[in-house]
């Protein structure tokens, strides 16, 4: 979810879908394993096989490598989410009172993370001594207790937790609010968190070699410069982001971190205006003309418009508007998924005389589907039936001066991962390339499938299948995001 994406761009790892386990996925596991006869006809209960079933996927997924060295992991960092005597955490709980025995001490420790609230201008640490004794009536102490709050935590706070949750004040961490979260991996190394995991793992005993560790030591010091630059940064890049969901900003929350990496490196400060694109249709300038000319007002000001993924036909219309507003006034553009989508959609009706045309997804009456359902794709099984994961791109010939594959390094393969079931309709390709200046650079390894545009005399006008976000870090930030900003900055 929402925490691995973090955990992916703060680690710059690459994570799978096995490092995301639910309580469904260990379920299913248990009784497909018992379906083949694995537990010999035994009754299968909580305890212990859906517990051993864990701590075997835990140890399982924590040997297999996820960085560029290719080499197996030293520490493995697993969140237990929920709360504490939650229904649905119980069986993992338990699952973590047995494996620090299995593992040794030595070799588990753990963070109870706990809100300190504040109350009459007081912080109140009853809330933390409640759950820190549920979790030790359910047999796990904890080593370190991160206190979240929204000022920097008091000596006498930190006391008064040490003093009844039975640590020292040195496993008290205070996690205030800071100007950016960038911050936070600095404000727990100066609280003494590394050296106190270092000694309580026996970390030091590690074979670490010189190299990797002058490349963490330069990590870290690149880090730093990234968190105390952006602090400094005056200039700033408008950039607008059309959507759907813009009233649940989480749902967005990778493209607003990939725009903010790529803000950063181009040394600006990120002023992100969000427009609904239901507010950018004829309709709602009836309904509601004050927010139909604040959205029209943000789109038309804009350095730099983006148009992210989604479903459903509600808010596309608006979209198409944004998308040819960008086209035809030369603003940068970068859409992706449903936003590649629409922006061929667009350049069908308006440029290549197609009438309606339109989704498959979006009208099924529709008299031209430049955009179709996947044939491979189930249309009765809605769950885990997408186009998944990380897959090629190949840029075409003659793609050399294309502005995008310049992002991509000017290699001839891009890789970024997927996620959809609709795409462009082959036979109406070669027609929608007839006329302007639009062309498909990148398609899928066997050249059956568009999944990169751009038009040629345009500032920036991009558009992917992909979804580029997902591999976008802090210190290396997505190439296409960056092309965005980068013209957005001119």
């Amino acid at each position: 979810d929402l925490d691995l994406g973090n955990y992916e761009r703060y680690l710059n790892v690459s994570l799978n879908r096995d490092n995301n386990v639910t309580t469904g996925k260990v379920y299913q596991h248990v009784i497909d394993r018992e379906r083949k006869g694995d537990y010999l006809g035994k009754t299968v209960q909580i305890v212990p096989h859906l517990t051993n079933a864990i701590q075997d996927w835990i140890e399982r997924v924590s040997k297999v490598p996820v960085d560029e060295t290719g080499e197996q992991p030293d520490v493995c960092i697993v969140e237990l989410g929920g709360t504490v005597g939650d229904i649905e955490s119980a069986p993992f709980i338990e699952a973590m009172r047995q494996f620090q025995f299995r593992v040794g001490h030595e070799n588990f420790a753990l963070i109870y993370v706990s809100l300190i609230p504040v109350v009459g201008g007081e912080q109140k640490t009853k809330p933390t001594q409640a759950g820190v004794r549920d979790l030790r009536g359910l047999g796990l102490l904890p080593d370190l207790i991160a206190c979240r709050c929204e000022h920097p935590l008091l000596t006498a706070t930190m006391e008064k937790v040490s003093m009844f949750c039975h640590v020292t004040p040195k496993q008290v961490i205070g996690v205030h609010n800071v100007s950016s979260t960038y911050h936070v991996p600095l404000l727990l190394r100066d609280q003494g968190m590394l050296k106190y995991l270092n000694k309580r793992l026996n970390l030091d005993e590690l074979h670490v070699p010189a190299q990797m560790k002058q490349t963490g030591e330069k990590l870290m010091s690149r880090w730093g410069a990234l968190t105390l630059g952006q602090e400094r940064l005056f200039d700033s890049v408008s950039i607008v982001l059309v959507g759907k969901y813009t009233t649940l900003e989480d749902s967005y929350m990778s493209v607003v971190k990939a725009l903010e990496h790529a803000a950063m490196r181009c040394g600006r400060k990120l002023i992100l205006d969000w427009v609904d694109s239901s507010n950018l249709e004829p309709e709602a300038e009836v309904s509601d003309p004050v927010k139909y000319h604040d959205a029209w007002r943000a789109v038309c000001s804009a350095k730099g418009i983006i148009v992210p993924g989604g479903f459903g036909h509600r808010g596309t219309e608006g979209m198409i508007a944004a998308v040819r507003w960008a086209r035809e006034q030369g603003v940068p553009f970068l859409g992706i998924c449903l936003g590649f989508q629409v922006a061929v959609i667009e350049w069908a009706r308006n440029v290549c005389g197609l009438d309606n045309a339109h989704s498959a997804e979006l009208d099924s009456k529709t008299p031209h589907p430049v955009i179709c359902f996947m044939p491979e794709i189930s249309k009765t099984h809605m769950g885990g039936t997408m186009r998944l994961g990380l897959r090629p791109t190949v840029f075409e010939e003659n793609t050399e001066q294309s502005k995008l594959r310049r992002l991509y390094g000017s290699q001839p393969v891009a890789w970024e991962r997927h996620r959809h079931r609709y795409e462009v309709e082959p036979k109406y390709v070669d027609e929608l390339e007839s006329k302007g200046n639009m062309r498909f650079i990148g398609k899928d390894e066997r050249g059956e499938r568009m999944q990169m545009l751009e038009l040629e005399d345009h500032p920036f006008f991009i558009g992917l299948q992909a979804h580029p976000e997902f591999c976008s870090r802090p210190l290396n930030p997505s190439p296409p995001f960056l092309g965005l900003v980068a013209a957005a900055c001119g």
